[in-house]
């Protein structure tokens, strides 16, 4: 469980890993709310959260190391091969809710949309992600003064929590868990965010080619 013995970290110190993933997740519930169009919402989101991301860099920065990690490729495509593999073996969470570009507008503004999609899947949902899940709710569900803990700190109860609750965080929740899990082992072996951002990325850039590739928006 979390240890609040020590004082608490400043509110500010918070914000750039929770703010663009507060801002992403703010922007899917305006949809059914305000009744606005997908093909209108969704590019204002990445456009959104990327913006946050610039303005945050410079204090998320040192957490994520450039490099080219073999071993956060394999993990990409392992947790594809999983999400698509397990496809129709368990129940999902609520409704179906696909993103068809074709359905959303029609000519080349649908090609934009599948442009503004699979670029905010690969370079923008890893980064705001894994920020959030894998960099600061590992660490503050060990200590809420997560700011006093090296990045990939271990401990089983913040690994099992948060793998969970990034699954639930998806429809399909199973291989989310999985991803989950996957991903926070590397962090926890590397050190570096980069690797776990660099796997989801390539998962979610796989996702998207399987996607277009076959008409499967429903993962979408």
């Amino acid at each position: 469980m979390p240890d609040s013995s020590e004082p608490k970290t400043r509110v500010s110190e918070f914000l750039p890993y929770v703010v663009p993933f507060i801002v992403f997740a703010g922007f899917s519930y305006l949809v059914p709310v305000f009744n606005l169009s997908k093909a209108l919402v969704y590019p204002a989101k990445i456009l959104s959260v990327m913006a946050l991301l610039f303005f945050y860099w410079p204090r998320v920065k040192h957490e994520i190391k450039v490099n080219l990690d073999l071993n956060a490729v394999m993990a990409g495509i392992a947790v594809f091969i999983i999400w698509i593999g397990l496809e129709n073996l368990y129940p999902k969470i609520g409704p179906e809710s696909g993103f068809n570009p074709f359905e959303l507008s029609r000519g080349s503004h649908s090609y934009l949309l599948i442009g503004s999609r699979l670029f905010g899947a690969v370079m923008i949902v890893p980064v705001m992600e894994e920020l959030f899940w894998r960099s600061f709710a590992l660490r503050f569900l060990i200590n809420t003064n997560f700011t006093r803990y090296s990045l990939g700190t271990f401990s089983w109860f913040s690994f099992i929590f948060v793998s969970i609750a990034f699954g639930l965080g998806h429809q399909r929740w199973l291989p989310g868990i999985f991803a989950g899990l996957i991903y926070a082992i590397l962090l926890y072996q590397k050190k570096n965010l980069f690797s776990p951002i660099l796997a989801h990325g390539v998962t979610n850039f796989l996702l998207g080619i399987y996607v277009i590739a076959n008409n499967e928006w429903g993962f979408w």
